[in-house]
Formats: C-alpha cells, structure tokens, sequence
C-alpha cells in the first residue's frame, strides 16, 4: 500500500513538473510579445495561444525537464532532504535543460530558433535583441524559479497533510541506547518529513517483555530482529547501535537484506568531530566516508581563487593611495623598517611571511614571545595605535592574497609557537588549516579579534569551514566593509 501511495504522489509530482515546464514557456513567450509586440494580436488570447502551440519549444522542454529532474534523484522518496538541498538539485536539473534546450536549437540551425521560439526583435538602445534568443533567455530564468517555488508549495501541501496523520511512512529503530533515543527524537522533531517511530528493537540480544523506550515499545532485541520484522512490517529501519556495538552491523545488514524495506545506517560519532559536512566516495565498488576534508577542493576552490586574486587586485587598486601614505607616515614617525614580517601558518601547516605596515618602535620587539598585543602597550607608536584601531596595518596583506599565501576570507592566520600550544589543547583546532588563512573572517566581522576569547573564535571558525560557500565569502567581505576597519577589541 505505501508502495502505492507513493508511485502515486511520484505521478503527481512528475505531471505537476510538466505542466510548469510548459507553463514557464508559456510565461517566457509572453514576455516576448509583450517586449516586441507591445501586447497579444487582436482577437486577443485566442490567436496568441494558437500561435504559441504551433511553436513545439514546450513540447521540447516539458520532457527534458522531467528526465533532467529524474536524473538528478528529485523523484526518489527522500523524506529526510532538506529544502535546500532539494533546491540545489532543482537549480542543476533546470540549468541542464536550458543548456539542453539551447544545444539542440543551436545543432538544428537558426531558422530553427525562429520557427520554434517566435520571430521579431527588441530593440534595446544601439543593440538588437533577436525575439526567439530573448524567449529563450526568458525562460533560462524562468523556470529554475517557477520549478523551486512549486516544489516549495507542494512541501507545504505535504506536511500539513502528514500533521493530520496521512501520508506516514513507519520505521522501526535498532537501539535503544544513546544514540537511539536521539535518533527518535529527532525525527519526532521533524514531523514534516512524514516519518513515525513506531517501535524500538534492542540492540541487546533480548529484551524484557513489556520493555519501552521513549513511550514506544521495545519489541524484542537482534536475536529476534527477522521475527519482529516479519510480524510488524515498517517502512524503514534505523541502525542506531552503541559504538561497541557497532562490530555487529555487517551481520545485521545481511539480515536485513532478506527484507523490502529502506535502511539508514546512524554511526555513533559527535557532529562536533566531524565539523564537515560527511561526504560519501565510492572507489571500485569501496564505499569510503570523507569525514574531514577540505570544502574547497576542485571548482568551488577554483573560483575562491580567482575571486581573490581579482579581489587583492582591485584592493591593491583602490587602496594603493592610501597604503602610500601611509608607508611615509611609518618612515616618519620612528627608525626602523616600514613593513613588519612575520611567520605565519595557513593551509596545511604551510608557511609564510605575513606582510603589515610596522605599528611598534623596534621591529625586533614585534617578534618577541607569542602572544597578543595588550591594550595601551607602551610598544605601539602613536600612528601604530592608529593603524590598528583601524585596521589599516593590515592593508599589505592584499599582497599575501595576491601572491597566493593567504585568502581574503578565512580564518586568521597564527604562529607557530601558538599552534604548537593550542593543538593538543582545543579539539578542531587544527581544522582551521584546512581553509587558507584570511584577512578577515567570520570571527572577525563578530567582534573576536585581539585578546578576545579563543574558544569563540575557534567556534566561529569552525563554523565557517563547516558551512563555507563562495555566497559566506561575499557577505563576509560586505559584513567587513562596516564591521571589520573600527573594532573595539582592536588595539
């Protein structure tokens, strides 16, 4: 029966796909005769509609886009996806068929374009917009939009009817320790995914008749674990065995592969040691679990790169003036070297000299024991307590970027000496070498600069390797327009 119900709402959601597939072309070639035509033909809606179906682009895209969504797994009944990730998938499904739509126009000619997407031109200043490339750019935009709002829609249409108790799909829990209990609370938590706990089997070989964990029945432990499946037949399972228990999975999976049934599998392992976001990786049939990796790895880290490199050129640009200045004001206001350098470590372990305009008397004394300046340190020059409590001491740092040492975004850069002492003392701290070192952070922009709390900052860190997107990094650097020059913990 929930096979059923479920290849039905699958129908439901591949026919409602369709139609706005082909109501975005519809929406796209209305924008075209409005922009070109300045409205519909005379006897109104009628001729406009018949013209728009002898153009066959909707009869191209509606099922391209349905194979693109199938494709990406957007019709498989992942109850427990997020939102987003299913946004995510949507975008990469309708951006493939734009490009699909554009490659098979493109192969089949010109005149294709106009016999399938509609004629005319846009005249737009000195340049002309040709009518059937503006439906088609129209619809690029289009679709992605309407396709995530109707599945946001149809979400909303699903969990309120799975509060009134339809639509459930029931999972039995294998563990009734720990991790169990977690396992079950969080899934009554999210009660949107339509997903019930309907009973606990103990992960113990048997269980105490009448036994209950979190006011579900305990019917039996894994001795009998094929028995109690047989009799009460679930959805699903969820392995959530105790880590010493956890030598016993490959025998429970090959049980479990006797029955028709999903299984998720819980490893009893702390989100805060895996501050990543855990990948799967498969290597000739091998699957391996990247627990801790570097988010920006292959395309992503590409186009962190470039973003720095066209970032530190247009600082370096903007600010050269300034850094100019200010490189006299240092000469003038005492002996010694306009630029400090100093040793620091960015990613993995790697090395560098940080380069910052000299804010102290003496060179020499900037690179005595480590640690933080303390506030009114008879050490700084008057323009040094200046560049600090500006931040502008940090202007040549552009170059670290420039050279490739150091990003513009990311977790600031320590010394050695310091990371010896914090490694064994702060659990994750070492994480931060898997990100380049940064000008400015998401610690930063937050007030935790100086002699602030290093835990907090180590948190703040964290959490940006954790959730690091190019998206962070552009309202990071936003956030640091207002947020990162003044700071009270500056000094």
């Amino acid at each position: 029966m929930l096979k059923q119900r479920h290849q039905f709402f699958v129908s439901l959601l591949c026919a409602v796909d369709g139609v706005v597939a082909i109501a975005a072309c519809l929406g796209a070639w209305s924008v075209r005769r409005l922009l070109i035509d300045g409205g519909f033909p005379d006897a109104a809606t009628r001729e406009g509609l018949a013209e728009w179906v002898r153009q066959p682009l909707w009869l191209l895209a509606a099922p391209i886009v349905l194979i693109a969504m199938w494709g990406f797994g957007l019709y498989r009944p992942r109850r427990d996806r997020a939102f987003i990730a299913e946004s995510q998938q949507v975008f990469k499904a309708t951006l493939s068929t734009s490009v699909a739509l554009i490659v098979i126009l493109w192969a089949m000619g010109p005149r294709t374009v106009a016999d399938w997407a509609g004629e005319g031109v846009l005249q737009l200043g000195s340049a002309v917009v040709d009518g059937g490339r503006l439906q088609l750019g129209v619809l690029v935009v289009l679709l992605p939009v309407a396709v995530t709002v109707h599945r946001g829609l149809f979400r909303l249409a699903l969990r309120a009817v799975r509060r009134r108790g339809w639509n459930l799909r029931h999972v039995a829990i294998v563990g009734t320790g720990r991790l169990g209990r977690i396992a079950c609370r969080t899934l009554d938590r999210n009660s949107w995914t339509g997903l019930h706990v309907a009973y606990f089997i103990s992960h113990q070989e048997h269980a105490h008749p009448g036994a209950v964990c979190l006011d579900r029945p305990i019917l039996g432990g894994v001795k009998d674990l094929d028995t109690i499946l047989e009799e009460n037949k679930p959805d699903a399972v969820y392995l959530a065995l105790p880590a010493p228990r956890a030598v016993m999975i490959p025998e429970l999976l090959k049980r479990l592969s006797r029955h028709a049934l999903d299984v998720r599998l819980i490893p009893d392992v702390h989100p805060k040691y895996m501050p990543q976001s855990m990948t799967v990786g498969d290597l000739e049939g091998m699957p391996i679990l990247s627990v801790r990796e570097s988010p920006m790895t292959g395309f992503p880290g590409l186009a962190k790169q470039l973003v720095d490199f066209v970032g530190a050129t247009i600082g370096l640009m903007v600010f050269g003036p300034v850094m100019l200045i200010i490189a006299c004001l240092v000469r003038l206001s005492s002996p010694g070297p306009v630029i400090f350098k100093q040793r620091r470590v960015s990613l993995g372990g790697q090395t560098f000299d940080i380069f910052k305009f000299r804010t102290m008397y003496h060179a020499e004394d900037e690179a005595s024991p480590a640690g933080w300046t303390r506030r009114n340190d008879p050490r700084i020059t008057p323009i040094g307590k200046w560049l600090r409590a500006t931040s502008l001491d940090e202007l040549p740092q552009l170059f670290n970027v420039w050279r490739g040492d150091m990003s513009l975004v990311g977790p600031r850069p320590e010394r050695p000496e310091l990371i010896e002492r914090f490694r064994d003392d702060w659990r994750g701290y070492m994480l931060r070498q898997h990100v380049k070192a940064g000008i400015t952070g998401w610690a930063q922009v937050n007030g935790l600069r100086g002699d602030t709390s290093l835990r907090k900052r180590l948190q703040y860190d964290l959490a940006y390797i954790r959730n690091w997107s190019l998206g962070f990094d552009l309202k990071i650097l936003w956030l640091t327009l207002f947020r990162g020059f003044l700071n009270r913990n500056a000094h």
